[in-house]
C-alpha cells in the first residue's frame, strides 16, 4: 500500500484524496486551515457552481491558458462524473443559464459535506491546522516524505501538491505551494489575477454604482481593436465594473503583453451595447415610437421605458441634448446620437482589482514540467500537481472547478 500525502484540502485536493484512496493508497491530507474546502464554500456566491453541462470540447474552448494540457484530465474525469459522484451521495443537481450546474439546495456546504463523507468512508486522514514546510526527496530525486512546520516528517511514496493559487488568501490560498515547487526546481510562471473586477477612472461608474445590467453585449477594446466579446450580465461598482461578462473579459486582458503600460496610457476601453437585440435602425424606430407617445414631455422624462432610472441622466449628459427639450423638438441628428450612446456606451479601463479579490489565479507551475497524462512532475518522481497551482485557467461558468476535479482525479489515480 502506497502512502500518499496531499498538501491542500481544497476541491482539487479533496478529489485527489478520493481517487487515491479508492485506488488503494493510504491517504493523508495536510491542510493549513482549521477545516478543508474553505474556497469551495464561497464558489458561485456560496451556491457552488460545481461544473458546466456543456460538451467536454467546450471546456477546452473556455480554457484561456494551456487548454491542450487539460485534454487528458478532462476526459479522465468529466462533468458527468462529478455530477454522478455527488448524486450518489445524495446531492441532487440542476442546470441553470449558461449550462452552469449547481446543487438543487443552492448550498456549497452540501457539496463539501458529500466529499468529506466519502473521505471518511475511505479512512482518509485529515491533518488540519498543519502546514507543510518542505517536500523531502531522496538522492534519486524521488519523493520520500513531507516535512511539516513543526519539524515532523511524514514518510510518503507520493505527494500531490494542491495548494491553490493566490486569490482569496482568507481561504488559505496564499501561494505556499509555489515555494514548495520552486525549492524542487520547478518553474512558476508570472502570477496575475484572473476573473477579477476591472477598475475605471471614469466618474460614470461611481454615478451608476449598484446598477446591474442584464442581456447586454460588451467589447473589450485596446486601441480600438476588439480583444474580447461577450453577452450577459454586468454590474457597476464604486471602483469600476464587475459581473460575469466583465470577469471573463479580465481573463483575456491580464494575458496581453505589456498590459500594465497599455492600461497606464488609457488605451483600454469597455464598450457596452445596452440594446444588443436591436439594430441601430430598429432602435431608432423604437425611440421614435416612444417619442410619438410622449411628444409633449421633456427629454429627461421620456426614457423610462427604454432605460433603468440610474442610467437616464448619464445617457442624457453623454448625448449633449438639453434635458428640458420637448421630445417633439429633438432633431434626427440628436436622435442618432442617442442611438449611438445606447449602442456604444464606452468606459475607460485603467486596471484590475488586486489578486486577493480575484476568483482565480492566472499563472502557476509550468505545464512543460508536468506530464499531462498523469499530472506527475517531470523533475521529481512521485510528485504530482492538481488544481489552481498549475498554469491553467478558464472563464466563468463552472469550468475552473472542473479543472480542479479533473486534475485532482488524474493525480489521484496515477
Amino acid at each position: 500500500m502506497r502512502n500518499t500525502i496531499i498538501i491542500g484540502g481544497g476541491p482539487a485536493g479533496l478529489m485527489a484524496a478520493i481517487a487515491s484512496s479508492r485506488s488503494g493508497d493510504k491517504v493523508t491530507i495536510v491542510e493549513k486551515m482549521q477545516s478543508c474546502g474553505k474556497k469551495l464554500l464561497i464558489t458561485g456566491k456560496g451556491r457552488c457552481n460545481i461544473t458546466n453541462n456543456a460538451r467536454m470540447d467546450k471546456f477546452m474552448e473556455n480554457t484561456t491558458t494551456n487548454p491542450k494540457f487539460l485534454y487528458g484530465a478532462f476526459n479522465n474525469f468529466t462533468n458527468k462524473d462529478i455530477v454522478q459522484l455527488l448524486e450518489k451521495e445524495g446531492v441532487k443537481t440542476k442546470v441553470e443559464r449558461g449550462e452552469r450546474v449547481f446543487p438543487v439546495s443552492d448550498k456549497a456546504q452540501d457539496v463539501l459535506d458529500a466529499l468529506l463523507h466519502i473521505l471518511k468512508k475511505q479512512n482518509v486522514q485529515l491533518l488540519t491546522n498543519t502546514s507543510a514546510k518542505k517536500i523531502v526527496i531522496d538522492d534519486e530525486k524521488k519523493v520520500a516524505g513531507v516535512e511539516l512546520k513543526d519539524g515532523k516528517v511524514i514518510k510518503a511514496d507520493k505527494v500531490i501538491l494542491a495548494t491553490g493559487g493566490k486569490s482569496y488568501p482568507v481561504t488559505g490560498s496564499t501561494g505556499d505551494g509555489y515555494k514548495l515547487a520552486k525549492d524542487l526546481g520547478h518553474t512558476v510562471t508570472k502570477i496575475k489575477p484572473s476573473l477579477v473586477p476591472l477598475t475605471s477612472n471614469s466618474g460614470v461608474c461611481k454615478k451608476l454604482q449598484g446598477l446591474s445590467l442584464r442581456n447586454v453585449a460588451i467589447e473589450l477594446q485596446i486601441q480600438n481593436k476588439v480583444v474580447y466579446r461577450d453577452f450577459g450580465e454586468m454590474l457597476f461598482t464604486h471602483f469600476g465594473v464587475s459581473g460575469p461578462v466583465v470577469l471573463s473579459a479580465s481573463s483575456y486582458l491580464v494575458k496581453i503583453k505589456n498590459i500594465e503600460e497599455i492600461l497606464k496610457e488609457n488605451k483600454v476601453k469597455l464598450e457596452i451595447d445596452l440594446k444588443p437585440a436591436l439594430s441601430d435602425e430598429k432602435l431608432d424606430s423604437r425611440i421614435l415610437r416612444d417619442f410619438e407617445e410622449q411628444k409633449n414631455k421633456q427629454f429627461k422624462n421620456s426614457l423610462d421605458k427604454l432605460l433603468p432610472q440610474k442610467l437616464i441622466s448619464v445617457i442624457i449628459e453623454r448625448t449633449n441634448i438639453n434635458e428640458n427639450k420637448k421630445v417633439n423638438e429633438i432633431t434626427k441628428q440628436e436622435r442618432q446620437e442617442l442611438v449611438n450612446q445606447l449602442k456604444h456606451f464606452k468606459i475607460n479601463i485603467n486596471g484590475t482589482r488586486p489578486i486577493e479579490e480575484a476568483i482565480i489565479t492566472s499563472g502557476g507551475i509550468s505545464v512543460k514540467e508536468i506530464n499531462p497524462k498523469t499530472m506527475e512532475s517531470k523533475l521529481v518522481n512521485g510528485l504530482y500537481f492538481a488544481g489552481e497551482i498549475i498554469d491553467v485557467d478558464c472563464l466563468t461558468g463552472g469550468y475552473n472547478l472542473q479543472v480542479a476535479w479533473s486534475t485532482g482525479y488524474t493525480a489521484g489515480i496515477n
